[in-house]
Formats: structure tokens, C-alpha cells, sequence
């Protein structure tokens, strides 16, 4: 007995028809999303590859583009059939491509479910990239006359103020390096000679932090230097004073960035998935309906309908009856070469 059979006038035809054709057509505005927004990704990734010390993976934004460019085509030949559906001359060269095309279809929804998982996944392969990314990043700030890292300070400051974070897990990661440049530094002034000799590294380290740090939105002109000095400032405690420099560290706020955009891109395509699947259920149903018409040159006769020919279990069977033969078959032309091989 098939599963889920329904009874099909001509009116529920060519309404399943022309809803099939437009959710096909939705189907194919999603596909071109989903290749936009593998761009987007790829883009992103590039923009922030200095901070990500140039090992990001482009594996999921790869992903997003071929899928979308699969589901425009899929879904465009799918309407493409619902439109002709109804034409018996026109259906029929259609026919005989049905079979594998639901196959090929079922193999795309299993690709759209790879991808979502990765965009799940691989965000924790980000995080990991943009802890080293960033903290080499802060290290070679101040190479800005070093082949390959003259851009670094540039591009840093430009994501420090776009994302309104400071160092990579806070701002005290500024401390623990030294950012400016020997070639800036007076060394003639012994204050600058001081700091520089008694740091066992030979590092000109201070609680400072760059100026791409500091928060615009604050009432006080910016605190950069000095940090926790209380000294150094009129009416100021480093302790109880709320810091007019971004508190958050860059690695949280790109992982935050990054994370959204790849969990908001990983339930995009599991609805494209349940999408798909409705495209897949509604022309199984059509193409059914059409074969079993009783007089297929009276276009008014009813017709059945259904997803399986026979049951789940029924179905399951002859599949697993099927790979076994196949498998049989196999060691069969296996058996039979070996005496050919040892003649």
C-alpha cells in the first residue's frame, strides 16, 4: 500500500502545480542568498586575515557558495517542470529525468545539512584562529617598517575602533608588549633609557594603550597613558574610575561577529533544507498524480498520489535487498576473475 496517498482532481493538480512553481522560485531567491552570503563570508574572512594570522579556513564560506549556486539550478529546473506539468507533450520529455532529480535532490539536502553543521562547528576552529591571530597582531603593531607587516598597526586600530574593543582578551595586553617603535623612542632621555634597561627583555613596556582605544562616547578627554597611575591624572582612580577606553577584548568581540553570522547562516539553511524538502514531498506527489491518471487524454479524471510507493518499512526493505544483491554481485565478478588472473 503506498504511504500517504491522496486523491487528485484536476483542480488540486494545477493548484499543487502553481504553488510547486512558486515555492520552487522562493527556493531559488534562498539559493541566491545563500551564494551572497558565502561572498560576504569570504570577504569578511579576508578583510580580518592579518588578524586571524593569515590561517583562517574558507572551507564554509566555499560551501555556501556552491550550494547556492546548486540551489538556483536545482530549484530553477524544478519550476521549470511544474510549469510543463500540466502540458501532457511538455511533461513528457520531463519524465524520464524525474527519477534522478529527486535523487540528485535528496543528495543536495544532505550537503545543506553538511554545511549547516559546519557553520556550527567551526566556529570553535575561529576562536582558536583569532586568540593566535590576535595576539601576534598586537605583537607586530609596531613593525610598520617590516616588509609584510607595514599595514598591521593600520589595520588593528581600524578594528579596534570598528568593533569597539581594545587588545585581544582586554586592554592590559597592551602592557605586556611594546607597541611603539625603537625608532620613535628618544633614547637620549633617560626616563626612556631607564625603562629599556630594566626591562630584562631590553622592552620599552608602559601602561599605555594606543589610541584606537579609546571611547569617544566618554565625557573625559581619553586616558591612554599611565593607565594605573593615579598620579598622573587630576581626579582619578584606575580602580574604581570607569575607564574611558573599550573594556572589551577583540578576540570577544570578533568571535561574537563572526559566531552570529555563522549560526544566523546555519538556521538559514536548515530552513532551506525543510524548504527543499517540501519541494521534493510536492513533486513526488504531482508526478505521481500525473501517472496514475485513468484516462490520461481526459484531463478532468481523478488520479492518485503519494510519496512511496509502498510503506516506510516495505521501501526500506527492497533498498537493503537491492545494496546486498549489489553487493553480492561485486564479490561475484571478484571470485570469477581471480582463476582468469591466475591462468
Amino acid at each position: 500500500m503506498p504511504f500517504m496517498p491522496v486523491k487528485f482532481t484536476l483542480q488540486k493538480r494545477v493548484k499543487l502545480a502553481q504553488g510547486l512553481w512558486m515555492i520552487y522560485w522562493l527556493s531559488v531567491i534562498v539559493g541566491i542568498i545563500l551564494f551572497s552570503l558565502g561572498i560576504f563570508f569570504k570577504i569578511e574572512l579576508r578583510k580580518r586575515s592579518e588578524m586571524m594570522d593569515n590561517n583562517e579556513s574558507h572551507l564554509v564560506p566555499n560551501l555556501l557558495i556552491l550550494v547556492g549556486l546548486l540551489a538556483c539550478g536545482l530549484n530553477a529546473f524544478g519550476g521549470k517542470v511544474c510549469h510543463d506539468s500540466l502540458d501532457p507533450i511538455k511533461f513528457a520529455k520531463w519524465k524520464p529525468m524525474l527519477k534522478p532529480f529527486l535523487l540528485l535532490c535528496c543528495g543536495f539536502n544532505a550537503l545543506l545539512l553538511l554545511t549547516a553543521l559546519l557553520c556550527f562547528l567551526m566556529q570553535f576552529a575561529v576562536y582558536l584562529t583569532l586568540a593566535e591571530g590576535l595576539k601576534n597582531s598586537i605583537k607586530f603593531y609596531k613593525d610598520t617598517d617590516t616588509p609584510g607587516r607595514c599595514f598591521m598597526k593600520r589595520t588593528l586600530d581600524m578594528t579596534q575602533i570598528e568593533f569597539r574593543c581594545c587588545g585581544n582578551n582586554n586592554f592590559r595586553d597592551w602592557f605586556e608588549v611594546q607597541w611603539i617603535s625603537n625608532r620613535y623612542l628618544d633614547m637620549s632621555n633617560d626616563l626612556v633609557k631607564d625603562r629599556v634597561l630594566s626591562n630584562v627583555e631590553g622592552k620599552y613596556l608602559m601602561d599605555s594603550v594606543p589610541f584606537s582605544c579609546c571611547n569617544p562616547g566618554s565625557p573625559r578627554p581619553c586616558i591612554q597613558h599611565h593607565l594605573t597611575n593615579n598620579s598622573a591624572h587630576y581626579d582619578y582612580d584606575h580602580r574604581i574610575e570607569e575607564l574611558n577606553i573599550w573594556t572589551r577584548g577583540c578576540r570577544e568581540a570578533l568571535f561574537y561577529y563572526f559566531s552570529s553570522m555563522m549560526n544566523s547562516i546555519g538556521v538559514l539553511i536548515v530552513a532551506t533544507v525543510i524548504l527543499e524538502s517540501v519541494d521534493m514531498a510536492g513533486l513526488k506527489y504531482l508526478t505521481t498524480a500525473l501517472e496514475t491518471m485513468d484516462d490520461p487524454e481526459n484531463p478532468e479524471c481523478e488520479s492518485d498520489g503519494w510519496l512511496l510507493e509502498k510503506g516506510v518499512k516495505d521501501t526500506f526493505g527492497d533498498l537493503l535487498t537491492k545494496l546486498k544483491t549489489l553487493g553480492s554481485s561485486n564479490q561475484v565478478v571478484e571470485g570469477g576473475d581471480s582463476p582468469e588472473a591466475a591462468n
